[in-house]
């Protein structure tokens, strides 16, 4: 009981020692609770992230629309039809339903209140704004529609989403789908295991320098500290109690830290709606800490600062006036700093080749403790690097002496100050040369040739005169330069020489200009009235297989090829077409879309009568004038005004997975996040340096020092851990990258992709030693030489 009331008095000593001591004193306290609060609010967000991405989930898989099978797709009082849409419009994803609903029950889709009528449009807030603004005068003509409601938040995925729902008298079955419900869970594959490597790295890259910077600041005013305690000790107080006295006082800060880590996250959570990163917000509910893991950090954070406290304490414990006579330190050990990143690849090398694209599970512990030691050792080795290399510089001018002379005599201040930026820049370089080596798993080349055509659009369902308008339409757009327009179908054999009772063979027709057919094949020349026979190589095949043949009758109704309005097939009346005999045998050519090459008929619009072609395609892929502005958004706006259901896709290079894409962006958020939450802590950790110089720099300048020679101290000051700290995180960011390179099998593709990182790490700490110079010069007044 002794004992515990001996714990209780020694710890609210220390509490006392953290809130009073004068400015000094609350100052320290507030730059602890600043620095702690800063990583305890990081700490919250990414246990927020569970909650987060279940709720986005539930929000998308309550507005997903119920399609319902083609044999059971017959109108109801509950059912409707609908179209799902999307577009672009100047780099942002519009996406939308188009409803009409077959009764009157059927379902609301969450966040409204009633279905839109025809010709009313519901919009998300977001979509509402531009719409309203000058800079979405363009996108109104893509949406006709009457605005009279707004989507709720259960509605939408996020508050920045560009979304609506839209009621429409003229869609049609054949240009939709029909459904009786809102709301179905989406299931998909699980993820693979590459991904999976990605996602854990990530965390321990993200979350690992904010534990760095947390630790880091529970050390703020440790020299005024250590007199303190060095103090105490001359005055009887023994190594037991100046411990708890010392704990008391971490405990205390941490605490306060804590709180002001708590009122940083529900400034954050409620500013979440309005901030978008890399494309990614989320509502203020969303952002909910998991109650476990907020317990283990409001545990976690205190007991992190006891325990650096306590470790750093060992030299003040033995010696209680070390401090006072500045002694010089003892010097550090490298056996045990070695043996952190030692031991981390003993964990990550066994691993080598063990994780495959089609597995789902990885050893996610042991690559986490094998990454965690192999990145806390350079925070381990750093000071030990700074103290061995300060220890041998001489000479140069007065600011460099005054920098040398600051690190021999406490290097491990300013080597802590750059820990969490070496960490994360570590992290960050392993990540990249991941993310560069296995991109081409998840980037497929499509094959679209984009210098032939920059946007494609297909019409389904349309006969061959509404095709040939569609077609002129796009030519006629303001800042179309070329259309390569044709309309698809499907002929037969004639059903009077079936053989058998087999399906008819059967070839494809496509009708168009010259200029069209010559995207599609090699034509020696052409004028409107010829005829061309597609195949490959120009060989054609037996008649017995292929209709195509010069002078052939074929039926350009097929037996089948006729959807009634619920999905069966009706037979449908001979409608005979002859090839003229002079039709000409052509090679292939590559499409524009890369897809596989049309053969079969090539005719020009005189020689058929397109009105006669059954179940007709209309394709057209855009040429567009890059020197036009909006020519994209122009012709996008045309198809709308055809059908407001037209799928317009931009034509490109490369396709990415969208897992990838979903892992790439979250992670791009979180070192956004991170990045921003060091650079604010290494700001208070470098305020905190100079206030505990405050007295010694006043002095230098009261002495004649030039303040450019002090603030080019404080600069060489930062400059040599930095050097040595950024050269030990590429040294350990390339390592740990080749480690996890050779779990997936995969090659270095990129030796410089360190150089980003290591850029955007050296830039941050350049900025907050700029921004470190206006307190410099305000702590070097003449008022800085008084003292309590």
């Amino acid at each position: 009981m002794r004992r515990v009331r001996a714990w209780v008095r020694d710890l609210a000593m220390g509490a006392r020692f953290a809130v009073t001591g004068g400015r000094r004193g609350w100052t320290r306290t507030i730059l602890t609770a600043v620095g702690v609060g800063l990583g305890v609010c990081l700490l919250l967000t990414a246990a927020s992230v569970p909650h987060l991405l279940e709720s986005r989930d539930d929000r998308v898989e309550g507005r997903y629309v119920v399609p319902v099978m083609h044999g059971e797709a017959k109108p109801s009082e509950r059912s409707f039809l609908f179209a799902e849409t999307e577009t672009l419009y100047r780099g942002d994803t519009i996406r939308g339903t188009v409803l009409r609903p077959d009764g009157g029950r059927a379902p609301v889709p969450p966040g409204l209140a009633k279905l839109p009528g025809a010709g009313e449009m519901a919009v998300s807030p977001a979509l509402a704004d531009l719409l309203a603004s000058p800079e979405g005068a363009l996108l109104k003509d893509r949406l006709p529609y009457r605005i009279t409601a707004t989507i709720g938040d259960p509605g939408l995925v996020g508050p920045s989403e560009l979304f609506y729902y839209a009621g429409s008298a003229s869609l049609q079955a054949a240009s939709s789908e029909r459904s009786d419900a809102f709301g179905s869970p989406m299931g998909g594959d699980p993820m693979n295991a590459v991904l999976l490597l990605v996602i854990v790295m990530a965390c321990v890259v993200l979350l690992l320098p904010v534990a760095v910077f947390i630790a880091t600041a529970t050390r703020f005013g440790g020299e005024q500290r250590d007199r303190r305690l060095a103090a105490l000790r001359l005055v009887g107080s023994d190594r037991a109690m100046t411990r708890r006295i010392a704990a008391g006082e971490s405990l205390c800060e941490s605490l306060f830290g804590l709180a002001a880590g708590a009122g940083i996250f529900m400034l954050v959570r409620q500013l979440a709606g309005s901030v978008t990163v890399w494309g990614v917000n989320t509502f203020p509910s969303d952002l909910m800490p998991n109650p476990g893991l907020a317990a283990l950090i409001a545990v976690a954070v205190p007991a992190c600062a006891i325990a650096v406290t306590l470790f750093t304490l060992r030299g003040v414990s033995i010696e209680p006036l070390g401090v006072v006579r500045n002694t010089a330190p003892r010097r550090r050990r490298l056996w045990w700093r070695v043996l952190l990143p030692v031991a981390g690849l003993a964990l990550l090398l066994p691993l080598a080749g063990q994780i495959d694209m089609n597995d789902s599970d990885i050893a996610s512990y042991q690559i986490v403790a094998g990454s965690l030691l192999l990145l806390l050792g350079i925070t381990a080795l750093l000071p030990w690097l700074v103290e061995a290399v300060v220890g041998r510089l001489r000479g140069g001018p007065v600011s460099w002496q005054l920098a040398v002379r600051r690190l021999q005599l406490s290097s491990g201040t300013a080597s802590r100050a750059v820990s969490g930026i070496m960490v994360a820049a570590a992290g960050g370089i392993a990540l990249q040369m991941l993310f560069t080596s296995m991109q081409s798993d998840f980037m497929k080349p499509t094959g679209m040739d984009t210098a032939r055509a920059q946007l494609f659009t297909s019409a389904p369902g349309a006969d061959g005169t509404t095709g040939r308008e569609i077609i002129e339409k796009y030519a006629a757009t303001k800042g179309v330069t070329g259309v390569i327009g044709i309309i698809e179908a499907y002929v037969e054999q004639p059903r009077s020489q079936r053989t058998s009772a087999h399906r008819l063979p059967g070839a494809g027709i496509t009708v168009g200009d010259c200029p069209s057919l010559r995207e599609l094949a090699k034509l020696p020349s052409c004028k409107d009235g010829d005829v061309f026979i597609a195949s490959k190589h120009g060989k054609l095949r037996p008649p017995d297989e292929d209709p195509a043949q010069p002078g052939a009758q074929v039926d350009l109704h097929t037996r089948y090829g006729a959807l009634t309005r619920y999905g069966s097939v009706k037979e449908t009346e001979p409608e005979l077409w002859r090839i003229p005999a002079t039709a000409e045998a052509v090679d292939t050519r590559t499409h524009p879309m890369g897809r596989m090459d049309i053969t079969g008929i090539l005719a020009t619009p005189s020689t058929i009568d397109v009105s006669k072609l059954q179940d007709a395609t209309t394709t057209a892929m855009i040429r567009l004038d890059p020197k036009v502005p909006d020519a994209a958004e122009y012709a996008r706006n045309t198809a709308a005004a055809i059908n407001p259901v037209t799928d317009v896709r931009t034509m490109q290079n490369f396709e990415r997975d969208s897992r990838y894409s979903s892992v790439r962006t979250g992670l791009f958020v979180g070192a956004a996040v991170t990045m921003l939450v060091v650079a604010a802590s290494m700001f208070v950790s470098t305020v905190e340096q100079l206030r505990e110089r405050k007295r010694l720099l006043s002095v230098l300048v009261a002495f004649g020092t030039p303040r450019a020679t002090l603030s080019w101290s404080v600069l060489w000051q930062t400059a040599v851990p930095i050097v040595m700290g950024l050269a030990l995180a590429i040294t350990t960011g390339i390592g740990l990258g080749l480690a996890l390179l050779r779990m997936i099998d995969k090659q270095v593709t990129d030796w410089w992709a360190f150089l980003p990182v290591t850029g955007v790490g050296a830039g941050l700490i350049l900025l907050v030693t700029a921004l470190s110079l206006p307190p410099l010069w305000r702590m070097t007044r003449p008022d800085g030489l008084r003292t309590e």
